[in-house]
């Protein structure tokens, strides 16, 4: 494998530690950890290692699935990572939708031949007849994330549908990373509970305040499943002890408290911001999640030029367009998250509305 470096990872690393306001985070605030029970008991491996039978059972019945077409794993990034792997070598191809996250196009270019199929602005519309003329004999699996980031798009699932009826005529697989799904005031089907040809990989950090447990999963195929978590042995083992422990009562008792409360602090975060590209002139389509794609100010040349000197006079992080995707693309816009704790959102709007103001 020969994988190109995480641009967005390698931008927070450089920017994020020393910042005031990471205004680019792409998740909602962190739930404080005193409102679960936390002793999980003896601290060793999950056994088995692909997660808690009873438990990826429950997770599987919101999939319509069983528990062995269910693998735990160390947050959704390990889930795409380990089902990449696991349907692709070197002779397949892969369609990927873009902009979208790195780790979806990054990983399946590091070991087969992948087509991006990009959405285009102002409305990051789905074309699935652009989908369709980039499959080929050997497209193995269609990568999609719903809703997307950056853009916050949520396809439609009549899009979505059609997406999952492409790729199973062509014998392939429709992967969506779903990670921000629940974050909708009324989510669509997951993809997984489609059909055979349905994978959908999700986790408790993005909808749920959770990042800290890295805990995710991937939901498909008992094959696919089984393959993915035969790569699984050889990155975490096991998911953590402590982040299944806390997953229970996530996806239990507290779950409906949880996303409520996300949903509404979304909402109020969303309006705010919304204001604040009406009063400086910038644009966005409207998002579903917490994050927005939002054109550049007049009199930046891109992207990367803009979040530079917002970080560099106002010790506020953005993130460039060109890190999700193909830099002329996506230069003439940037990555702004919006579901940091009130006071930091609102800080970090006034910043940047300083570096604005002074152009």
């Amino acid at each position: 494998m020969d994988i190109e470096p995480f641009g967005l990872e390698r931008w927070f690393a450089e920017h994020e530690h020393g910042a005031d306001v990471m205004l680019a985070e792409s998740g909602i605030r962190s739930l404080q950890a005193d409102r679960f029970a936390l002793d999980p008991g003896a601290l060793g491996y999950v056994i088995p290692t692909n997660g808690d039978p009873a438990f990826r059972a429950a997770v599987g019945e919101r999939y319509d699935r069983s528990a062995d077409e269910v693998l735990f794993t160390c947050g959704t990034q390990e889930a795409n990572f380990v089902t990449l792997q696991a349907l692709l070598d070197e002779d397949d191809h892969a369609v990927v939708v873009t902009p979208t996250y790195q780790a979806l196009h990054a990983v399946p270019e590091a070991v087969a031949d992948v087509t991006r199929v990009p959405l285009e602005p102002p409305d990051w519309e789905l074309d699935v007849d652009a989908v369709a003329g980039a499959m080929r004999p050997e497209t193995r699996v269609v990568v999609l994330a719903n809703p997307n980031n950056p853009t916050g798009r949520y396809h439609p699932p009549e899009t979505v549908a059609a997406l999952y009826d492409l790729a199973a005529d062509g014998d392939a697989y429709l992967l969506c990373d779903e990670v921000y799904r629940l974050l909708a005031d009324e989510p669509i089907e997951p993809v997984a509970a489609m059909g055979e040809r349905g994978i959908s990989t999700a986790g408790l950090t993005k909808a749920y305040g959770l990042a800290g447990l890295r805990f995710g999963w991937v939901a498909g195929p008992p094959d696919v499943v089984e393959a993915a978590w035969t790569w699984k042995d050889y990155t975490t083992i096991s998911p953590s002890k402590v982040g299944q422990h806390v997953a229970r009562q996530a996806l239990g008792e507290q779950e409906e408290d949880i996303l409520a409360e996300n949903r509404a602090l979304a909402r109020r975060h969303h309006d705010r911001v919304a204001a604040f590209l009406d009063e400086h002139g910038l644009d966005w389509y409207d998002p579903v999640g917490v994050n927005g794609f939002v054109t550049v100010p007049d009199g930046f040349a891109d992207a990367r030029e803009f979040c530079t000197a917002v970080v560099e006079a106002e010790s506020v992080v953005l993130a460039p367009g060109d890190l999700f995707g193909e830099p002329d693309h996506l230069a003439d816009y940037f990555r702004i998250g919006f579901g940091l704790p009130t006071d930091e959102l609102e800080e970090g709007l006034e910043r940047v509305g300083r570096v604005i103001e002074r152009r």
